[in-house]
């Protein structure tokens, strides 16, 4: 306090606070399944990881329904849902559009891609998360970013006008899924080059705020909920994984 005290005094200010970049880290994957990512940086490593992470199954929609009940399910009630924004275990049974139900957020806004909910973006579940039906509505397609007010069953995720700040604890997995999305779909497979970028309500294909996504990959390392979530998604699903849970400091070294 003296130092900061002085230093204004003396009409300098002080240096802002910023997390600790990601540290490196080591997966039983790096061998094989990102062997050809490894030692690489910047986009050779983005477009490494965009080829090995595009070998994926497909699902369709509807069967989002069951997927996400594996592989959202509450780690202390088998019988529920974690729901990501709000943080509320909620039954299985409880998906739907009605009031009191959980529906499939995507967390690339549709509209950021124009996707729909066709197979390939709109399904892929790397992105797609159980959530109550009214604070999905209240995250509609905004960005994400810090800043805004609670609301009925935020859990501790705020909104604004334009942006939507989601919980403490699922921010680092928020910034993963966009970056993820960045990486996977880069307009060569018939869908659209999706990129992040630092905007709020920018233009299609985009979604920020990216320097907001970077900052939470840091402050909020992968838990134990989004490392089984992964591993789930590779081996019953998709056969893809999301290369930023198990290397974060990827973020960095691409972006």
């Amino acid at each position: 306090m003296a130092l900061a005290t002085a230093a204004l005094l003396a009409g300098l200010t002080t240096p802002a606070l910023t997390a600790t970049p990601a540290a490196a880290t080591t997966t039983p994957y790096d061998t094989t399944y990102y062997a050809d990512a490894m030692g690489k940086t910047g986009a050779t490593l983005k477009s490494s990881l965009h080829e090995i992470i595009s070998a994926q199954r497909t699902i369709s929609y509807s069967a989002v329904w069951n997927a996400l009940k594996v592989t959202d399910q509450d780690p202390n009630n088998s019988g529920n849902v974690i729901l990501l924004y709000s943080g509320i275990s909620r039954s299985k049974s409880l998906n739907g559009g009605s009031t009191g139900n959980w529906n499939r957020e995507h967390v690339w806004a549709q509209s950021h891609g124009n996707f729909g909910t066709a197979t390939g973006p709109g399904t892929d579940l790397h992105h797609l998360r159980a959530e109550d039906v009214q604070v999905n509505g209240a995250r509609g397609n905004k960005d994400f970013d810090n800043g805004g007010s609670a609301f009925t069953n935020s859990g501790g995720s705020l909104t604004d006008s334009d942006s939507f700040e989601p919980r403490d604890a699922v921010k680092g997995d928020v910034a993963r899924m966009i970056l993820y999305m960045a990486v996977r779909y880069e307009g060569d497979d018939s869908w659209p080059d999706l990129e992040a970028n630092d905007a709020i309500n920018g233009s299609v294909p985009f979604h920020g705020r990216l320097s907001v996504l970077k900052q939470w990959n840091d402050e909020d390392p992968p838990d134990a909920f989004e490392k089984r979530r992964n591993q789930v998604i590779y081996d019953s699903y998709q056969g893809n994984r999301n290369p930023f849970i198990d290397h974060p400091e990827w973020v960095e070294s691409i972006w």
